[in-house]
C-alpha cells in the first residue's frame, strides 16, 4: 500500500514507441487533454521513421535509443529516468493509440491500495475480445497469476498498468527485456517482492495506426511462448532489491 496520498504524487507517463509517427502525437494530445500537465516521456525504441521529432513538438520528453531494444528494455529506461528525477508514479501507455487516457484516473485511483494496477480488458468494461492461441494462453496466464498474487487478475499481458514508488524502485534496477518479460516475468518479479497488485477495468481499442506486434503465425505460436516464459521466469532467481530480500 503507498505511504502517499496519489494526488499529491508526481506522475511520469512512460510512452514506449517503435515506428509510431502515425499515432504518437494523437497519443500525446489525447493524455495531454485527459490529464493537463502531467509529463510525458516517449522512449523511441530505435524508430526509423518520425516517431522522436513528433513527439518532441507535441510537448512530450523524448530518451532515443540507438537500438531496439524491445518494450522491456525501453520500460527500463523510463524507470530508471523516473527513480533519477524523483517521480513516484509511472503509468505505461502505448503510443499505438490502444489504451484510452480517460482511463488513467482509474488506474491513478488504484495505486490508493496497489503497489501495481492493471487496466484489464477482460474485467467487464468494454467489448475488447481476444480469439485463439492468444486467448487460451491469457486464460491460462490469469488463472496462475491469480492463484499466486491471491487475487483475481484477468489481463496479465495487459501494457496499460500504472505503479507506484515500490514497484518504480524495484523495476529501475532490473526489469526484464525478453520476450513477454515486460508482463509476465515482470508480475512474477513483483509477487516474488510482496508488491500488492490489483486491477480496474478499462476500455481498450485497436491501434489506430502502424502495424500490429503480432501475426497469424506469431499468435499460433504465443500459448507455448507464454508457458515458457512463464516458467522460466517462476524458476529464475530474482535479483536483490531494497524492495524485499532476494529470492
Amino acid at each position: 500500500m503507498q505511504s502517499t496520498a496519489v494526488a499529491t504524487q508526481r506522475v511520469l507517463i512512460v510512452m514506449p514507441a517503435l515506428n509510431e509517427s502515425g499515432s504518437v502525437a494523437d497519443v500525446i494530445a489525447q493524455v495531454n487533454a485527459s490529464m493537463p500537465g502531467i509529463d510525458i516521456l516517449v522512449v523511441d525504441d530505435g524508430s526509423v521513421d518520425q516517431t522522436a521529432r513528433l513527439a518532441r513538438e507535441a510537448g512530450a520528453r523524448v530518451a532515443r535509443l540507438s537500438v531496439n531494444l524491445g518494450v522491456g528494455g525501453a520500460l527500463r529506461t523510463g524507470f530508471r529516468y523516473a527513480v533519477a528525477r524523483g517521480y513516484d508514479v509511472v503509468v505505461q501507455v502505448d503510443a499505438d493509440g490502444q489504451h484510452d487516457p480517460e482511463e488513467l484516473k482509474a488506474l491513478l485511483a488504484g495505486l490508493e491500495e496497489a503497489d501495481i494496477v492493471i487496466g484489464s480488458r477482460f474485467a467487464g468494461k468494454g467489448s475488447y475480445k481476444a480469439s485463439g492461441p492468444r486467448k487460451y494462453a491469457m486464460v491460462v496466464l490469469s488463472f496462475v497469476f491469480s492463484r499466486l498474487a491471491k487475487t483475481k487478475l484477468t489481463d496479465v499481458t495487459s501494457g496499460f498498468k500504472a505503479m507506484g514508488p515500490r514497484a518504480i524502485r524495484m523495476f529501475a534496477e532490473y526489469y526484464p527485456a525478453e520476450y513477454l518479460g515486460d508482463t509476465v516475468e515482470s508480475l512474477v518479479m513483483a509477487i516474488r517482492g510482496q508488491l500488492k497488485i490489483a486491477e480496474v477495468p478499462v476500455v481498450m481499442g485497436e491501434r489506430v495506426a502502424g502495424t500490429p506486434s503480432h501475426s497469424p503465425v506469431k499468435s499460433a505460436v504465443y500459448l507455448g511462448r507464454a508457458g515458457l516464459a512463464l516458467l522460466l521466469a517462476l524458476i529464475r532467481r530474482r535479483p536483490a532489491t531494497d524492495s524485499s530480500d532476494s529470492a
